[in-house]
């Protein structure tokens, strides 16, 4: 059954999560170089393939006792949350880009660009342990593409200003504090029953 209320949830947390990630940043510069669109066809098919993986990780959790499941879920919201605070800031990395500017050559080296650096990301992370605690893969995975799908565009297209008007260690502790609070009341079931 589809919940708007987990949909949203999902895609507040995971879009703070991946808006400060560096693939943002890889998107950002393909989007300056090459046509926006191809960017974002590639960029966002490979963020369909890893929630699709994500969705299959959180939905194996959901096999777990309840009280273990919510333990387990709560430490790795608080990994998630401290990996965010006390992540140290990368520099620009340089993303290598096609020379045809081809619908499929540009396409396909976002895919890959995105389908190689995502692999096993917080934002992977978190996504599965959204579809464990809420177990409703569908909203979880609606919820968490367009989170992903948002910050891609805002990277491909408008990264720039974005970032010149909220500062990313602001984004990057609203984040920690979402992932804080939900790793609180996960272990709090845990604990409770």
């Amino acid at each position: 059954m589809l919940s708007f209320t987990i949909m949203a949830i999902t895609f507040g947390v995971i879009f703070l999560a991946e808006l400060p990630d560096k693939t943002a940043l890889a998107g950002l510069m393909l989007g300056t170089r090459y046509k926006a669109s191809y960017v974002f066809v590639g960029v966002a098919a490979a963020f369909a393939v890893h929630v699709v993986l994500a969705i299959a990780a959180g939905s194996v959790l959901t096999l777990l006792p309840h009280r273990l499941l919510q333990a387990i879920v709560g430490v790795l919201f608080l990994a998630g949350a401290a990996m965010l605070l006390f992540k140290k800031d990368e520099d620009d990395e340089e993303v290598k880009a096609p020379a045809d500017q081809s619908f499929w050559k540009v396409s396909g080296a976002g895919f890959m660009l995105i389908l190689v650096a995502e692999f096993g990301d917080l934002t992977q992370i978190m996504t599965a342990n959204l579809a464990a605690r809420y177990d409703n893969p569908l909203s979880v995975g609606i919820g968490a593409v367009l989170g992903l799908w948002a910050v891609a565009g805002l990277g491909i297209v408008g990264g720039r200003t974005l970032m010149k008007h909220v500062p990313l260690r602001l984004i990057t502790k609203v984040a920690a504090c979402l992932m804080l609070a939900l790793a609180g009341f996960s272990l709090f079931e845990a604990i409770a029953g």
